[in-house]
């Protein structure tokens, strides 16, 4: 399972949590936000299709952000700011993905 699936399957498990990730894709920075198992881009087009990826597999996770849901631009409501990939491994392993 990729790393964006493992956390589509938290949020889907953490219903309430919302996810934003930083990553750097061909070199260029990209927002994801993810609830409730469904990923969009802030920042790119994101394809209808739930079946092409939000985040290509050679993407790099820079920072990992929990926010409570729903996700509110103006007021974001954060939980934990600046995860990294192996900081949130704890968190993804109790919720079981």
């Amino acid at each position: 399972m990729n790393k964006l699936t493992r956390l589509e399957k938290y949020t889907e498990k953490r219903r309430q949590e919302v996810l934003l990730v930083t990553a750097e894709v061909n070199g260029e920075r990209d927002q994801i936000a993810i609830f409730r198992g469904f990923s969009s881009s802030l920042m790119r087009p994101t394809a209808f299709d739930p079946d092409v990826p939000v985040l290509p597999h050679d993407a790099t996770i820079l920072t990992i952000d929990r926010l409570s849901g729903p996700y509110n631009p103006t007021n974001p409501q954060y939980l934990q700011r600046g995860l990294t990939w192996e900081t949130v491994q704890p968190l993804l392993i109790e919720a079981g993905v």
